[in-house]
């Protein structure tokens, strides 16, 4: 009986001392890290709102870590070409993906040859900041509010047309939810881009549009367009008399947009943390929390599992929202 239960202390020994050989090199990896620049990859093109908020982001970590974080442009298909190449980089915590909803919790619903899958793909490290969209109408449209719009456009069915940057784009599939849920039929007209798009609605070739704020401020403040809901689940600093379009007569609309930070998966878990904690102390500050208001978009660090959580029940609903609408991207 001793001799086994000798064998059985030293296999308990064993086990232990190896459980604490796994430990420590996670704990000096994360202490350590980053001891070299990293790559953050913006998957669209330089000046946009994505590569803003990178590159603002990016600038705050390069000032707490203590290393370069380095922003790098590489669009195309929707953002697909620069995530895919944080798909399948090595997990070491050296390349990043600063990742939108439109690429990652929309895409996959477009694209028949997704050439990753983000929920499996990439590890979520923290969401950074919400954004919302606003919905006007130009003032030819007679409407007055979000209800009134949606019995104008039942007693005209297919009469009306709504303007969006693009197919598939959040601001687009943010009108077919609206369509979806009033139960209206209104014609789509894409754009490439919010300018063209703008234009075009701005003179009354088309009655309603779905937009960023900041851009659309301007013409909603001389009155060259009418606000009538935006679109988030709590109203707009930029626009606080405007109603959410849940408040306004449609109590399950809800389309905001954001703003996070992912790494390839399989990435050790101590990186993560340390980089999720850099990420939440950077929002606390003043200077940041400014600089992304005045982009009209709000700060919102999560935990790894929430952020997670949150492109899940985010790719649910535009699943639902573009085989609804029947939407497909060239």
């Amino acid at each position: 009986m001793k001799k086994y239960w000798n064998r059985f202390v030293r296999a308990l020994t064993a086990c232990a001392a190896l459980t604490v050989g796994l430990l420590i090199p996670a704990t000096v990896l994360a202490q350590n890290y980053p001891s070299k620049p990293v790559r953050m990859m913006v998957p669209f093109e330089p000046g946009g709102a994505t590569d803003i908020m990178a590159r603002l982001i990016s600038a705050e970590l390069t000032n707490s870590l203590g290393q370069s974080f380095l922003v790098e442009n590489k669009s195309g298909a929707g953002g697909n070409i620069g995530a895919n190449v944080v798909a399948k980089a090595d997990p070491n915590g050296y390349m990043l993906l600063f990742a939108g909803a439109g690429n990652i919790a929309i895409n996959p619903s477009l694209f028949t040859n997704m050439p990753f899958d983000p929920m499996t793909d990439l590890a979520p490290i923290s969401l950074m900041v919400t954004t919302m969209n606003v919905l006007m109408v130009h003032p030819s449209v007679p409407a007055k509010s979000v209800l009134e719009l949606i019995a104008l456009a039942k007693d005209k069915p297919g009469k009306l047309s709504f303007a969006s940057t693009g197919n598939g784009g959040t601001q687009h599939l943010s009108g077919e939810l609206f369509k979806m849920l009033a139960g209206i039929n209104v014609v789509h007209v894409p754009y490439r881009g919010s300018g063209p798009a703008m234009a075009d609605f701005v003179v009354g070739r088309t009655e309603m549009m779905i937009d960023n704020i900041p851009p659309a401020l301007p013409r909603i403040q001389a009155s060259q367009l009418r606000a009538l809901g935006v679109t988030a689940k709590k109203r707009s600093a930029m626009l606080p008399n405007v109603p959410t379009i849940a408040e306004a007569g449609l109590p399950d609309f809800e389309a905001s947009s954001w703003f996070g930070v992912m790494a390839p998966a399989r990435t050790p878990a101590a990186v993560i943390s340390r980089l999720n904690h850099a990420m939440a102390e950077a929002l606390k500050k003043q200077e940041v929390i400014e600089k992304i208001r005045s982009m009209g978009a709000d700060p919102a660090s999560s935990t790894p599992e929430e952020f997670k959580e949150r492109i899940r029940a985010d790719t649910e609903k535009w699943r639902t929202v573009v085989k609804a609408a029947g939407v497909t991207v060239n």
